[in-house]
């Protein structure tokens, strides 16, 4: 996305703020989220129970539900990083499934029914799941089948987010005329992220376990990670320090504020704001289309819709009306 530079002699203050790779467990675990290949077994909820435990948080909750039985890709997030958490649901997903038929089909026949599950489809929550049983599309991306011995078939499925593989089980042996199974199902992508930045929940315990017992928090610090990096794909506008404490504030942001903004988004729409360190401020709403601003010298231009950073990061640059 291309962007416009508004400022770019505009500098940041060292002793206020901090670059998210450089914060402390304490500053990660108040803003933060972890990876974690989800076992089989447990639910979503539970495994972020005990993690929440485990930290001694009051706090902490999860990205994307998986079912019990399933595996594979779930982000914990803590503190504020929560607030997010609708933004996280929305990622691409991809799967690896497993599918058992009762009555063997053919090659030919899988390949025009997994042409028909490709695009936007049909794909109705199953009654178990912990959503609205309603009548809803999504989009299939790729479904594409990896192996095939008759009775079981391996595919990978790239989807979008709140897709119900089990659903799309059930439809298949709809158009097959007999039944089929989920057997196995791991999550191997949500987002940006895959199984290769993932720990185990036992990683994460012993982690803990060093940084409580031993005062040595390296490990934890390798895997609970900041904010940001949920947040990487998301159209960012770079404001001045003076702007980042106004926005925590509840104030609007304005046109002296900026240092740069992406072109192209129109107004009424959420983007990210970040400081000069690539701290997460939080989201605003646009008031002006982001090609119009450079050509203003005051005045507003978004709404804060979401805080993501303390009011005591940056000092007031404002004198308080007596």
């Amino acid at each position: 996305m291309n962007t416009h530079i508004l400022d770019p002699e505009a500098g940041t203050d060292p002793h206020f703020g901090t670059l998210p790779d450089e914060r402390t467990i304490e500053q990660l675990l108040a803003s933060g989220f972890i990876l974690v290949d989800k076992p089989a077994g447990p639910t979503s909820h539970q495994l972020a129970a005990w993690a929440r435990d485990l930290f001694g948080l009051e706090r902490l909750g999860h990205g994307g539900t998986l079912d019990p039985f399933a595996t594979g890709v779930l982000p914990l997030m803590a503190g504020r990083c929560m607030k997010i958490t609708n933004k996280v649901l929305k990622h691409r997903k991809s799967y690896i499934a497993v599918f058992r038929f009762k009555t063997p089909p053919t090659e030919g026949q899988l390949d025009e029914i997994m042409g028909k599950m490709t695009g936007r489809i049909y794909n109705v929550p199953p009654e178990v799941s912990a959503v609205k049983v309603q009548v809803r599309t999504r989009r299939i991306f790729k479904f594409e089948r990896l192996d095939f011995n008759e009775k079981d078939m391996v595919a990978r499925i790239t989807c979008e987010a709140g897709t119900y593989i089990r659903t799309m089980a059930r439809d298949m042996g709809l158009m097959l005329g007999s039944p089929v199974e989920l057997k196995e199902l791991r999550r191997e992508h949500s987002g940006v992220f895959s199984l290769d930045d993932c720990v185990t929940m036992d990683t994460v315990a012993d982690a803990v376990w060093l940084w409580k017992e031993c005062g040595d928090a390296s490990a934890l610090m390798r895997i609970v990670q900041p904010i940001e990096k949920l947040l990487a794909d998301v159209p960012r506008c770079v404001v001045k320090d003076s702007a980042v404490a106004a926005l925590t504030f509840g104030a609007p942001l304005l046109r002296p504020g900026i240092v740069s903004v992406p072109a192209g988004i129109p107004s009424g729409q959420d983007i990210l704001i970040t400081s000069l360190k690539g701290e997460a401020v939080g989201f605003v709403k646009l008031t002006v289309d982001t090609d119009n601003i450079g050509a203003m010298e005051n005045g507003e231009v978004a709404r804060p819709s979401m805080v993501l950073m303390d009011t005591e990061v940056y000092p007031r640059r404002w004198v308080k009306q007596a």
